[in-house]
């Protein structure tokens, strides 16, 4: 049986583009590469399953789906929502590889259970978190090994973190469900001592980068080799941790994306690139007493949108890598500085993209059903907020975690605190945004805690003012919709204000940010969030349709607007 395309209600300029035998061939993880890796995203077996079923090894599967696309979406052939599945492939370890193989995921909804050759290689649970297994040990001498994973994914019929999903969409701000597998599946060589992760923390003041180099094996010694293009900066030699010498350094800026690129090698002969930016992100006091943002120690207005980072095709997979950099792209074509990852996360690509293009992240994550969760499930939502803050902390871009939004799976005000001071401390070179929109009805209010006050509004904007330790955002306003014929998922549309017609959604927008630069000249805000990039399922307030085919606004009067908010907020 071969795959093909499931029918959906729409496709974007990407759909075509996809190839079953090669789907988003890039690698997969820009900050930590090595030139012996093999991709492994592509036609699989699949079947559903139920929850005590046996694994299947060594059993044809009866349908084909398409690796990384969840099963939910068009792309991956599949089209439905399963509780319990089953994914098995064959692969062959290249020839030549080193001493060790690794099996790579990038993100698997919601707990996995990998096999090799019939062997457990090992578990994980959480839908937004890399993992990895050595399965050196269960590979064959040689010829076909037999990949085998099972998962579950009973979303939000459960308290497990699963942002905008439902299992069934409410035709209004929550949307299909994105089950399985959904980031890259890759194999790597290495060698038996190897670097794991690389911690990227510049000071542009100092003039110096802190790396540590976390490895197989604790106390390797190693050298990091900084370059400017092809002319070395600095050599250092270190032990799990140096500080190392960026003299002169080219600041990192949406103005100015400038990325140096870092290699490091262990003196055991393993050997990774990576890249960083220099900058830094603070809080000072303006000409009016007023806490403000800073960047490289001046004066930014974090002007972004809410960017869902859904897909009619794909749900929660960008069909392509050019689909994933689009976005953004259309964020500086717009004229914005910043984007909001709201209540999902992303593929490294997309923050790789983000740091080369120059925007700024606020990266949420990802809430729970609507209610109290449990003890437990408190606990698992914790961990996974550990787990994303340790995984991505080294993005130049992001410049703010945000634990919680709108009061959503919000349990108790004094926790909602303490999370945001366990995240500072873990991230203690970033924003923290303890609750973004606290003054929402789902919310216990504001916790005093962490680096903004963060108030929503639609069509707004907020008006939230600075206190002695925090500055101050407009999280959430606008929302002005349009409908356009034959590019919507549903038959119609739901925004908090339509508009209708191109000129008059771009005159309520420009009013609106006009108000905006009102409010944030009067109450000293750092930022503003509009919803959003683009249309998502019922929503239709983007600035492009679903499908990313129309432009619903004058894109040259939008970015006019925002050029002016963030030179006179500057």
């Amino acid at each position: 049986m071969d795959w093909t395309l499931a029918d959906g209600p729409l496709t974007t300029p990407w759909t075509t583009s996809v190839s079953p035998t090669d789907p988003l061939p890039e690698h997969p993880r820009p900050q930590l590469v090595r030139p012996d890796w093999l991709n492994l995203n592509g036609v699989w077996e699949f079947s559903a399953a139920t929850e005590d079923a046996p694994a299947p090894f060594g059993e044809n599967l009866p349908e084909r789906v398409l690796v990384p696309y969840p099963i939910e979406s068009a792309l991956s052939g599949i089209a439905r929502h399963e509780d319990f599945m089953w994914y098995r492939r064959t692969f062959e370890v290249p020839v030549g590889w080193r001493e060790r193989v690794l099996l790579h995921f990038g993100a698997v909804d919601y707990r996995a259970t990998v096999y090799v050759n019939g062997h457990e290689a090992g578990t994980h649970k959480g839908g937004y978190g890399s993992f990895s297994f050595d399965i050196t040990e269960a590979l064959l001498a040689d010829g076909p090994q037999e990949l085998v994973v099972g998962v579950e994914d009973r979303a939000d019929a459960t308290w497990q973190p699963v942002g905008k999903q439902r299992l069934v969409p409410d035709r209004g701000i929550f949307y299909t469900g994105a089950s399985g597998i959904w980031q890259t599946v890759w194999l790597e060589s290495v060698p038996d001592t190897y670097t794991t992760a690389l911690d990227m923390v510049p000071s542009p003041t100092d003039g110096t980068l802190a790396l540590t180099v976390h490895a197989s094996t604790p106390d390797t010694a190693f050298e990091a080799i900084v370059r400017d293009g092809g002319d070395v900066v600095s050599r250092t030699k270190g032990v799990g941790t140096a500080d190392l010498p960026v003299p002169g350094a080219k600041l990192w800026s949406p103005a100015s994306p400038f990325l140096y690129d870092l290699e490091v090698v262990l003196a055991t002969g393993d050997r990774v690139t990576s890249y960083f930016g220099m900058r830094s992100f603070g809080v000072e006091p303006d000409a009016d007493g007023r806490l403000r943002f800073t960047l490289n120690g001046e004066f930014l207005f974090l002007l972004s949108t809410l960017d869902q980072g859904y897909w009619p095709d794909g749900i929660y997979t960008a069909p392509t890598d050019e689909a994933l950099r689009f976005d953004l792209e259309q964020h500086k074509v717009l004229g914005f500085n910043t984007v909001r990852k709201h209540i999902k996360t992303e593929p490294d690509r997309w923050y790789h993209h983000a740091d080369r293009l120059g925007l700024l992240v606020w990266q949420d994550m990802p809430s729970t059903k609507l209610g109290r969760p449990p003890a437990g499930a408190q606990r698992q939502f914790e961990a996974e907020l550990r787990e994303i803050v340790t995984q991505k902390k080294s993005w130049t871009s992001i410049v703010g975690w945000i634990p919680f939004n709108e009061g959503w799976g919000e349990w108790s005000l004094d926790d909602t605190g303490r999370i945001a001071d366990e995240v500072k401390a873990l991230d203690p070179t970033r924003l923290v945004d303890a609750q973004s929109g606290y003054n929402l009805p789902d919310s216990f209010g504001d916790s005093g805690r962490g680096d903004v006050v963060d108030l929503h509004d639609y069509v707004g904007p907020a008006t939230p003012k600075p206190d002695g330790t925090r500055i101050a955002i407009d999280g959430e306003h606008g929302g002005i919709g349009m409908e356009v014929d034959g590019h919507m998922w549903f038959e119609d549309g739901g925004a908090y204000e339509m508009a209708p017609d191109i000129p008059a959604l771009t005159r309520r927008y420009v009013e609106n940010q006009r108000d905006v630069l009102g409010v944030a000249l009067a109450n000293g805000l750092s930022g503003a969030v509009y919803t959003q990039i683009t249309d998502v399922e019922h929503e239709v307030n983007g600035f492009l349709t679903y499908d990313r085919r129309v432009a619903k606004m004058d894109f040259q009067e939008v970015r006019a607007i925002n050029e002016q908010i963030i030179r006179e907020c500057g």
